[in-house]
């Protein structure tokens, strides 16, 4: 269901979230871990604009031949910017090469084209699988030195690619988009923009990937194949820096092992109902700045992957060495995120000074039995949160695919065998030692959640001097070494903690606030090294009687 949330101006918001980093030497500071200057990149005095080959504005003629020749033509002059002037400008897809600075200038507007045949089948990485899907409209390979630059605006015209849910969308909009043509699910409930689009979600047991017919097959259900946006692969110095990207088929920005990345200055944008619509999915890259940047997508915002079970695993590719610094998000499933498709792992990554508006969860963990891949040394400061309407701090070692704000027809996630341990191999993933300090929270629904596997349990996690207003409050399920540190939980309902089979969990200094008065439950027989607030005691605690004596401090 739609969410409502409080309108906060965006000025107000970067004044509350932090400062303006003018100099890339500035984000370096305060960082926790040893972070390898970003390479930036540079470019020749070259400059040529599309009109020099032919490009012609005003949204009904194709330039896609334009770019290639302006870029060609840059590429044998040894690189430089290809300028694109205020005005619509129809294309298919662009390439981007070595030494290219794409520059949008303010009140330019590049719209792809919503014809699918410009849009070839292609060998890509999506959800972390190897897989064929359409060109992206605009996309990098093996390339180093590249940028998108400027003020201006860029459109994935998703709409012509996505399906859209009736429960999604007001019955004014739901009955425009039905007479614009397509073609609906048999229950109704679904609109699909055709029929290649409706056999290909059919030819599909998970996700977004056909598995069910063979890729003989797939020119049929091409239509399905949703690209992402942009896609830069296997790059060296890559900037993105001021434009608006938006609307688009399936994720946004897809960074793919790609190192000297640096965005910033951007406006992320997808209708909250867009699905798959990510924001900006950081996979397997390494040396990364994200900062000055605002999102309002739908899906998560700012995400962290690295190849999804045997594939990511395979490829053995972390996320690594990622500074996010002042950042906005407004809707979306989670306003950091990293997870679910991890399985290469992910490490040195510190995040601060960031703002999220009625996101789905704040901070959000997610990954699987089967990923295997170890997430470390993650460092979280300084994140104010407001309207967010399931968890500020949420880890989920179960995730199936469910939107943390269910959807009609989806289910729960959670523990459904929490006593039974499953053997310990390459596909059991690992969390731990991730950090969070001044984390701010109001007007939300639960404060933390930390769910474990019995057989790996989340460890080492820290949360200091951080408060939480929400109307519950704190659950710790299979969990080893778990610190609050001048933590305060102010709650309206249920149970002020849940401490079920973990160990060595230290909430001697957590205050708990409630018109009820706070209890503390602990649960379970493999639970031990339990310390609680001394002024917890007497009827507020309820100890199980399966927890071992002595367990509980």
């Amino acid at each position: 269901m739609k969410k409502s949330f409080n309108i906060i101006s965006l000025a107000a918001v970067m004044l509350f979230s932090g400062q303006v980093y003018a100099q890339n030497k500035d984000i370096y500071t305060g960082i926790e871990f040893k972070m390898p200057q970003v390479a930036e990149t540079s470019f020749p005095a070259n400059t040529v604009s599309i009109k020099d080959f032919g490009g012609i504005a005003g949204g009904n003629v194709k330039n896609t031949e334009a770019f290639k020749k302006a870029i060609d033509a840059l590429v044998k002059k040894g690189g430089g910017k290809l300028v694109v002037p205020r005005g619509m400008w129809l294309t298919g897809p662009i390439v981007l090469q070595s030494n290219i600075n794409l520059h949008i200038e303010e009140g330019a507007f590049v719209v792809f084209s919503k014809d699918k045949s410009d849009y070839p089948l292609v060998d890509v990485s999506f959800e972390g699988l190897n897989t064929i899907r359409c060109q992206s409209p605009i996309s990098a390979k093996n390339a180093k030195n590249i940028a998108i630059t400027g003020k201006g605006v860029i459109d994935g015209s998703g709409d012509a690619w996505r399906a859209v849910k009736k429960s999604k969308m007001a019955e004014s909009q739901w009955k425009e988009i039905v007479a614009s043509g397509g073609i609906l699910s048999k229950d109704g409930k679904t609109w699909y923009p055709s029929e290649s689009y409706k056999k290909g979600f059919e030819s599909s047991s998970s996700f977004n990937v056909p598995d069910i017919i063979s890729k003989s097959e797939l020119e049929s259900v091409k239509d399905f194949l949703r690209p992402v946006m942009v896609s830069i692969v296997g790059c060296d110095k890559v900037l993105l820096d001021g434009p608006t990207f938006q609307n688009s088929p399936a994720w946004n920005l897809h960074p793919l092992m790609t190192s000297n990345l640096i965005l910033r200055n951007l406006t992320v944008r997808n209708p909250w109902y867009s699905q798959n619509g990510d924001g900006v999915d950081l996979e397997s890259c390494k040396n990364v700045l994200i900062y000055d940047n605002t999102f309002d997508v739908g899906d998560d915002a700012i995400c962290i992957k690295s190849g999804k079970n045997e594939d990511g695993r395979k490829r053995g590719m972390p996320t690594e060495n990622v500074i996010i610094k002042n950042n906005v998000v407004y809707h979306g499933h989670g306003g950091f995120v990293i997870g679910s498709e991890m399985s290469g792992g992910a490490r040195n990554i510190h995040v601060s000074d960031c703002t999220f508006i009625g996101t789905d969860i704040g901070l959000r963990f997610k990954t699987t039995r089967g990923r295997g891949g170890v997430v470390e040394n993650i460092y979280v400061k300084n994140i104010d949160m407001i309207n967010i309407p399931t968890q500020t701090i949420g880890f989920n070692m179960f995730y199936e695919g469910a939107s943390p704000v269910l959807e009609e027809g989806q289910k729960e996630e959670g523990n459904k065998a929490p006593e039974k341990t499953f053997p310990v191999t390459e596909e059991t993933p690992i969390f731990r030692n991730i950090y969070f300090k001044n984390i701010n929270a109001v007007n939300s629904y639960e404060a933390i959640t930390i769910n474990g596997l019995a057989e790996m349990n989340i460890k080492n996690i820290v949360i200091e001097d951080s408060q939480f207003d929400t109307k519950k409050a704190l659950t710790i399920v299979d969990a080893d070494g778990i610190t609050l540190k001048n933590v305060k939980l102010k709650y309206s309902e249920g149970t002020g903690a849940v401490v079920y089979n973990s160990k060595n969990v230290d909430l001697s200094t957590l205050q708990l606030e409630s018109s009820q008065k706070p209890t503390i439950k602990v649960l379970g027989s493999k639970t031990s090294a339990v310390k609680l607030p001394k002024d917890v005691k007497g009827e507020q605690l309820q100890i199980s009687k399966e927890v071992a004596k002595n367990a509980v401090k």
